[in-house]
């Protein structure tokens, strides 16, 4: 397909680029008014992320009105143990909640085998096909899941939590168990990576929201080892590997078999292009609370960030998602700034 504006994927395959391409983790959502409005139509955040036509429009806003370079479906890490045979509901201040959770050999029996992925997670995929038509070519649409562990952490610990002590005790316990799940978990999200592309997604992520829980060790053998068979799985497309906070493991993740690395801001823009040359882009990586600041400051720090690339091969984005109570117009001002700014 042809696009208006291609940067995006033509930063992930290291092709020349006339500026640095940008976009947000979590662009569409609370920070905007205009996404407010659509959410009070609905009862909460899970009938968004399963009404087509909504998530479709939601997911178009932020190209709309904050003129990022590409767009991210509007969807939830947690459909995929949902679709496995174990729903989540969203409760408000709380965030997600499972009812049962997989602790032993007995409560695996509650997930279901042999799914039809396509089938269970068609309103993501009606969503993208939907917003790939909206978009009609103007930017690059992702689409995404969560890496393995980061699922295995939510349907052990059935709920959000600061240490996941459930989850990394099962590891000790039960390890082969705990292999068992993320082989499961794995199957599933390759199915619905692929389904997202036949769908019309240009790009994928994976997002390892708790890689950083793990030590060096343990991540390897329970995350990474998943990550590498999804990324080994999925054709040759524009894939970013997001592993928060496991800057320990950065030496290993650079040696995935995907075109770009996510760097949250704690994660050293220099020391991990030293690692991988120009055989990989890089993503990220301004800490989110810039934008709290005034607009002199965020412009400040984005071309501080801007300057230390080295590369061509970068795509702009902040080092996690956007927080809710950020205001739209700092976001304007990083953006414009990035674009504003000559390689």
């Amino acid at each position: 397909m042809e696009f208006k504006n291609d940067l995006f994927l033509r930063a992930h395959r290291g092709e020349a680029i006339e500026r640095y391409p940008v976009w947000l983790m979590r662009q569409a959502g609370r920070i905007l008014p205009e996404y407010r409005a659509v959410r009070a139509k609905l009862s909460g955040f899970k009938e968004l992320v399963e009404t087509p036509e909504f998530a479709a429009e939601v997911t178009i806003q932020p190209v709309d009105l904050l003129d990022v370079d590409a767009a991210i479906i509007f969807s939830d890490i947690l459909v995929v143990p949902e679709a496995m045979g174990l729903p989540y509901q969203m409760l408000e201040q709380k965030g997600p909640w499972f009812e049962n959770t997989i602790r032993s050999e007995e409560q695996m029996d509650l997930l279901d085998k042999n799914i039809d992925v396509e089938d269970r997670l068609s309103y993501v995929l009606e969503a993208l096909k939907l917003t790939k038509k909206g978009l009609d070519g103007r930017v690059p649409l992702i689409g995404f899941a969560g890496a393995p562990w980061t699922i295995f952490c939510y349907m052990v610990e059935g709920k959000g939590s600061k240490t996941f002590s459930e989850s990394r005790k099962l590891l000790y316990t039960n390890p082969v168990l705990a292999h068992e799940l993320l082989s499961r978990i794995t199957d599933v999200t390759i199915q619905y990576l692929k389904a997202q592309l036949v769908a019309g997604a240009d790009a994928l992520q994976l997002f390892d929201s708790w890689a950083g829980i793990l030590g060096r060790e343990q991540y390897a053998e329970f995350g990474l080892t998943y990550i590498e068979k999804i990324v080994d799985a999925i054709p040759k497309v524009p894939l970013t590997v997001f592993s928060k906070g496991a800057i320990a493991s950065i030496p290993e993740i650079t040696k995935l078999n995907c075109t770009t690395i996510g760097l949250d801001w704690n994660m050293s823009i220099s020391e991990t292009r030293g690692l991988i040359g120009e055989t990989k882009t890089l993503q990220g990586n301004l800490d989110p609370c810039v934008l709290y600041g005034s607009e002199s400051v965020v412009e400040q720090e984005t071309i501080k960030l801007l300057k230390s690339f080295k590369s061509q091969r970068h795509i702009v984005n902040l080092g996690h998602g956007v927080y809710p109570d950020i205001d739209p117009e700092k976001v304007k001002v990083f953006i414009k700034t990035v674009k504003n700014y000559e390689i």
